[in-house]
């Protein structure tokens, strides 16, 4: 059962992770939008005099705002469609590690926690569930999470910034290189602290959500059930992880010299939660959101309606 449950959990998310990729990669790049401010320099004549300081002044001004469908469009008119599945190695290797071992772990944990006379679990029971599969699965694939991150987020950088990966494992081995291997680890805390979030709140609201209506009748335990309570599950995750979410890319994405040489951007997590509030404002935490939706919602029903027909398909073996 326990090995099986890993299988099971593998395959539905490697299918769930691969077929949303596009909607997750224009979620990270609005969530790096506004991030860095455009410079212009500006003549200020009235200092414009001998023993003067200098008459230039450098004023930033935020990047205009964006929204997901003219980005979307945006980004396959100047880096090609193939763009929209940059980094899907990434993602693949992040399901594989990730997603494998959260739904694996919950639903072992589900079995062994159910009460074994009434065959219920409470929602206190699957929430923990959930957090203790999260937090392990993530600190398993941070490497795979760093990687697809910067992967997606490339194609937003100068040319001659660009990290230009060839694949998730150049990634890794490139980043271990030239910024030290606790690089791979980057927002770890960050990651595990969503993923404990994100598969509580997924995990759990979907059985919650399931074992509701086909208790109380509203519908019976099928395809349409499966879909209506993964679609709620993924609106519930998306509402609680946006602002983790929103930290976690952008400290992952800054550039760091292993060699000392230079200045974060961020000194940590808290650090780039208060600098992007007092940047861009509270609601700066919810950029992504509905890209974040659109994509939760669609990853939701896709890992749990796999997961129902795999679980069918494995039911003897």
């Amino acid at each position: 059962m326990g090995v099986k449950s890993f299988v099971e959990g593998g395959i539905a998310s490697v299918v769930a992770g691969c077929s949303t990729h596009p909607l997750d990669l224009i979620k990270v790049r609005l969530q790096l939008h506004g991030e860095a401010s455009s410079t212009v320099t500006l003549l200020r004549p009235s200092l414009a005099f001998h023993n003067s300081p200098p008459a230039f002044l450098e004023t930033t001004h935020p990047l205009p705002k964006v929204g997901p469908i003219s980005l979307g469009i945006n980004l396959v008119k100047t880096e090609g469609p193939a763009a929209l599945f940059s980094g899907v190695s990434a993602t693949l290797l992040r399901q594989t590690l990730y997603s494998t071992t959260r739904m694996g772990l919950y639903e072992v944990l589900k079995t062994k926690w159910t009460d074994p006379d009434s065959g219920k679990l409470s929602l206190t029971r699957k929430i923990a569930a959930g957090l203790v599969g999260g937090g392990i699965g993530a600190a398993v694939g941070n490497p795979a999470d760093v990687a697809m991150v910067r992967m997606q987020a490339d194609g937003r950088l100068p040319v001659s910034e660009r990290r230009n990966y060839a694949g998730v494992g150049d990634a890794i081995k490139r980043m271990a290189r030239g910024e030290g291997v606790g690089s791979l680890w980057r927002g770890s805390a960050l990651t595990i602290n969503r993923a404990m979030i994100v598969t509580a709140a997924q995990l759990a609201s979907y059985d919650q959500f399931k074992e509701g209506m086909v208790e109380s009748g509203v519908m019976r335990d099928g395809l349409g059930t499966h879909v209506v309570a993964s679609f709620a599950a993924g609106i519930v995750a998306a509402v609680a992880s946006n602002p983790v979410d929103v930290v976690k890319t952008r400290v992952m994405n800054m550039k760091v010299d292993a060699r000392g040489g230079g200045e974060a951007r961020y000194k940590g997590a808290w650090d780039c939660a208060v600098k992007t509030v007092r940047a861009e404002g509270p609601m700066a935490l919810y950029k992504g959101f509905v890209p974040t939706v659109c994509r939760q919602g669609p990853f939701t029903v896709v890992l749990f309606v796999t997961l129902e027909q795999v679980k069918k398909l494995l039911r003897d073996f």
